[in-house]
């Protein structure tokens, strides 16, 4: 039997502090190919898009987003379906089962702006919160290049605030919650070949990228099998396979990422957007499958 991707100390630690980085997940060897692979996804997304980034909203400032990149680009999806970053996950927040709620490049560019303090949680309508996110950045991350800080225990507070980082700016309102008392964010480099999780209801944020090239990360949003769509608003995981308020968020566009048998990686659907989602997809976040 192989051992653990985890600890017990680092499952500990996820669940009392609501993150955790968790050591050599990737090798050296899937560093390389994987980030080139995610660099070729989001250059492809991002082909019609000349903007500078001077020119670009506060929000796009703070990272060029590419949702559901294991869709379009079958070199991302061995990544997204990663068995040990998988494993791990599961291990941490202690379900038997999880799903992918989608995937995501966040790339910080050179001299992009900082990520407001936010909570995941409450953009996604499920009232489940067995919800965490793998974070991997290809070239490690630093203070100078935009590391990601959280507030320690923040997920265990019963604060579920919705932060409009798409309007930018509202970093006050959130670290000033009385449920927070005033703990201050802790700022954690990752080194390379680490991932970093955190909880979906822990507050965190990202310096900005003081350095001279992009921050290149690689996230995976992960939920318990069996949540249900608790609320009408939008979101492409939940409105482009049709799954109504009530029902089960099951679908091939958010597979079981584990268990999962060796080598078993899912096919991807062919969902095209919905009318809302096409209009909201902007600069290629999301896939245009047809």
């Amino acid at each position: 039997m192989s051992a653990k991707p985890v600890s017990d100390e680092l499952i500990e630690k996820f669940r009392r502090d609501g993150f955790v980085v968790v050591p050599d997940l990737l090798t050296e060897r899937e560093l390389q190919t994987f980030g080139a692979a995610v660099d070729r996804a989001v250059s492809d997304r991002g082909r019609d898009d000349r903007r500078s980034l001077e020119e670009k909203s506060p929000y796009e400032q703070s990272f060029t987003q590419c949702i559901n990149l294991w869709e379009d680009h079958p070199d991302v999806l061995p990544l997204t379906f990663h068995p040990k970053i998988s494993e791990a996950a599961v291990l941490l927040i202690g379900v038997p089962a999880l799903r992918l709620w989608h995937d995501q490049a966040l790339y910080k560019d050179a001299g992009g702006r900082y990520t407001e303090p936010h909570q995941d949680q409450p953009y996604w309508p499920m009232d489940e919160t067995e919800t965490l996110t793998a974070w991997i950045p290809f070239d490690g991350s630093t203070h100078e290049t935009g590391c990601m800080g959280y507030v320690p225990g923040s997920h265990n507070v019963g604060l579920k605030k919705f932060v409009n980082i798409f309007a930018a700016d509202e970093k006050v309102k959130i670290l000033d919650e009385p449920a927070i008392n005033g703990v201050p964010p802790v700022y954690v480099e990752v080194p390379r070949g680490a991932v970093a999780f955190h909880h979906g209801l822990t507050v965190h944020m990202a310096k900005p990228n003081r350095s001279d090239r992009p921050r290149r990360v690689h996230t995976m949003i992960y939920f318990r099998d069996g949540a249900t769509r608790t609320k009408p608003y939008v979101h492409p995981s939940v409105d482009r396979p049709g799954i109504k308020v009530g029902e089960a968020i099951a679908s091939d566009l958010t597979p079981i990422v584990w268990p999962r048998a060796a080598g078993d990686l899912p096919k991807p659907p062919h969902m095209p957007l919905t009318p809302i989602l096409e209009r909201l997809n902007i600069h290629g976040a999301l896939p245009t499958i047809k």
